[in-house]
């Protein structure tokens, strides 16, 4: 079974959405960022190997939020949610977009209303409680 990892980092009511290159599955599509979790690897090593490589940064890995299941090519999948947090928000430092065309900091509630990858969709429900109940 192939396992895949989504990072979310949430702040000032705000969460972190990436939008992927045109090429590729999903191309186009609004994500959590993350990505494929390799052989031999746990869930921190993966994150903080993918957000290195897709944003130029290393990030601290909090608590996992969440695990949903999804099929990628008629295969199944595992989707475990993490907890990040970015050195900085991007903004005045931009960050170094390899698989990226843009990111944003978006409103939770916005999510849906936007061309979101299929697998991040099975577990927004989760994510957006999650934020919600950092919120308070």
């Amino acid at each position: 079974m192939s396992r895949s990892i989504a990072c979310i980092d949430y702040r000032d009511g705000k969460i972190f959405i990436a939008k992927r290159q045109l090429v590729g599955d999903m191309g186009g599509r609004w994500e959590f960022p993350g990505g494929k979790i390799e052989e031999g690897e746990d869930l921190e090593t993966a994150v903080i190997r993918e957000m290195q490589e897709e944003f130029g940064v290393t990030v601290k890995v909090g608590r996992k939020i969440t695990s949903g299941s999804f099929e990628h090519k008629n295969k199944p999948c595992t989707l475990d949610v993490l907890e990040v947090h970015f050195p900085h928000d991007g903004i005045a430092e931009p960050f170094i977009l390899t698989e990226h065309t843009e990111y944003k900091w978006a409103d939770i509630k916005e999510i849906p209303s936007l061309n979101f990858v299929d697998s991040d969709l099975s577990v927004y429900d989760a994510v957006k409680k999650w934020c919600e109940n950092e919120s308070k």
